[in-house]
């Protein structure tokens, strides 16, 4: 019973636990150097690369007509007339609104015929003052007289022209406020008049930027309305001030808006390029970041990464700037970094 008792399944099981586990010390090893084979881990690997940097400014502003008003009578007056649609492109000098001018017209009308009858009778005064057959007196009341007449004509004409409202520049004209037949008094709006090419856009720009700003420089604006469009333009001008809150100064551009589709009002993110330049760069996987300072692992001769210390500058989406550290001639690990360590053999697999 006793024999028996020492072959148990338990003792068996341990007898062959025991077996693998010195197969797999033993196995594992090198035959010469007797240290462990860890399998390389696979990485991908790729050269920095020399790659266009655009140094480019980001802003928001509120595109706003480059010519605005609001169309207004001057008068207390009926509407006798309307000579546009809604959102109709107009040109200077059109006109949009008549007014009821029949009182007016007629005022005009009766002083031109008195100047008319009062001028036939100073030049006749004239004719008499040279024969002496009239006095200085009579002629000097009469040309007082004519004066007189003259200005209040220039006063009727004056009012007669307020019941007429004609486009100050040319541009689109918004929804019309009135009807044939409303009474509009003085302030009340009868429509909006909006020059919309080219269209302005004024946005704010932090004052470290100042001394990149000139006029003439080219900016793109996008709509939310159209994603895929990038709307082309420039700076027209700056403030004369710097905010003293934000430290930032406010620049306008005039942006091309040949097709109409950009509307006053509308959000419109600005973006203006400073500079275009060549800078060497990494994908933004292969730094590495230790505490303060930054790294990549660069492959040696033997396939073993070296970690190397870098120097990085302005980044951009999905790349880092490289100051110092590596040139074109090396080759970093740019996937699988979290899986080496410095020293350590790899398998790479070019990008």
């Amino acid at each position: 019973m006793a024999k028996k008792a020492l072959f148990t399944p338990l003792s068996i099981f341990a007898v062959l636990l025991i077996a693998v586990i010195v197969w797999l010390y033993l196995g594992g090893k090198d035959s010469e150097t007797g240290q462990h084979e860890m399998p390389k881990p696979n990485v991908v690997v790729d050269s920095p690369q020399m790659l266009e940097f655009r140094d480019v400014i980001n802003g928001l502003g509120t595109a706003k007509a480059s010519e605005s008003v609001n169309l207004m009578a001057r008068v207390t007056q009926t509407v006798r007339e309307i000579y546009f649609q809604d959102g109709q492109e107009v040109n200077k000098g059109d006109m949009l609104i008549a007014l009821n001018d029949r009182e007016e017209r007629a005022r005009v009308q009766e002083l031109e015929f008195r100047l008319t009858e009062q001028t036939r009778q100073l030049n006749r005064l004239r004719e008499l003052a040279r024969g002496n057959a009239a006095s200085r007196s009579m002629l000097d009341e009469q040309e007082v007289l004519v004066e007189q007449t003259s200005a209040e004509l220039e006063v009727a004409r004056s009012r007669l022209a307020e019941m007429t409202i004609y486009a100050p520049f040319a541009g689109r004209v918004g929804l019309r406020e009135v009807s044939i037949g409303s009474l509009v008094r003085p302030g009340d709006v009868i429509t909006t008049l909006d020059a919309l090419d080219p269209i302005y856009v004024d946005f704010s720009v932090p004052e470290v930027y100042l001394p990149s700003l000139l006029p003439g420089q080219r900016v793109g604006a996008k709509s939310a309305a159209y994603e895929q469009r990038i709307f082309e333009g420039e700076i027209v001008s700056l403030a004369s001030r710097v905010d003293p809150v934000t430290r930032s100064i406010q620049v306008r551009a005039a942006i091309d808006n040949e097709s109409r589709e950009l509307r006053p009002g509308m959000l419109l993110q600005v973006e203006l390029e400073r500079n275009v330049e060549q800078v060497l760069m990494v994908p933004e996987s292969a730094v590495v970041p230790v505490r303060a300072s930054h790294y990549v692992y660069a492959l040696d001769s033997e396939n073993r990464v070296v970690m190397t210390e870098v120097e990085v500058g302005r980044r951009q989406p999905g790349w880092v700037e490289v100051l110092s550290g590596v040139t074109t001639d090396d080759i970093i690990v740019v996937e699988g970094t979290v899986r080496v360590r410095d020293g350590l053999p790899v398998n790479p697999t070019e990008r």
